[in-house]
């Protein structure tokens, strides 16, 4: 089986050189660029897996460079591996279509678990399915009126509930990230949005109980998933 192929993007020589390493003694074909301009272009002639990026770049920032390899592969997965920690850093990553932000210092067993929880997906890119109305199990959900409908009941959600749900049902069968939905939904990633978000979770698993195709898990640290058994 061929190696999973990595595209690292960062400036700092020591860091990219250790890093490279690390990835490579983790079986992973790594290139390394040091440039925003230099790794697109080595991206334009080459099929990654996956896309690890610094922001701070010279030449073509991380973001900027982002946005062109998804309008080049949008299905192309991206991590931001950065020092830039600001809450409006973070939501821009996520908005560029980033799979996941970790801010430096960081875990390198923990950025090996990110990639490999990536690659174990049965697609290697998430297609979100944003749409006006969800179907899965008994239920019928109209995001937009935030109604959850079954052939029995009719339930209006209140506004974080249906967010969530939303979310959730974007990423049906894949793990939604904690982090995207607090600062998508609550605007703040802290203890108290967190413990928000785990009543509005439990609030929700309460609507879905009757069908028992559908649950929604926990994968610490990480995130939730909509699990839908066909």
């Amino acid at each position: 089986m061929s190696l999973k192929k990595i595209l690292l993007v960062e400036d700092e020589e020591n860091f990219g050189s250790l890093l490279q390493n690390y990835l490579e003694l983790s079986n992973y074909e790594t290139t390394w660029c040091k440039t925003g301009t230099e790794a697109y272009s080595v991206f334009v002639q080459n099929d990654f897996d996956l896309c690890i990026l610094d922001i701070m770049l010279p030449h073509m920032d991380g973001f900027t460079l982002a946005k062109k390899i998804k309008a080049k592969e949008k299905n192309t997965p991206l991590f931001f591996l950065t020092a830039k920690n600001a809450k409006v850093d973070i939501k821009e990553g996520y908005a560029i279509g980033a799979d996941d932000y970790l801010t430096k210092p960081f875990d390198t067993e923990i950025l090996l678990l990110k990639i490999s929880a990536l690659f174990n997906r049965k697609n290697d890119r998430i297609e979100l399915k944003e749409a006006n109305e969800y179907k899965f199990g008994m239920f019928q959900f109209l995001p937009k009126d935030r109604m959850l409908i079954t052939s029995e009941n009719e339930v209006k959600l209140s506004p974080k509930e249906s967010n969530l749900l939303a979310l959730l049902c974007k990423y049906e069968n894949n793990v939604m990230p904690r982090t995207e939905a607090l600062l998508n939904i609550w605007e703040e990633e802290n203890y108290f949005t967190k413990r928000s978000m785990d009543v509005y979770i439990t609030k929700l698993r309460k609507r879905l109980k009757d069908d028992p195709t559908v649950s929604i898990d926990t994968f610490h640290q990480t995130g939730f998933q909509l699990r839908v058994k066909s």
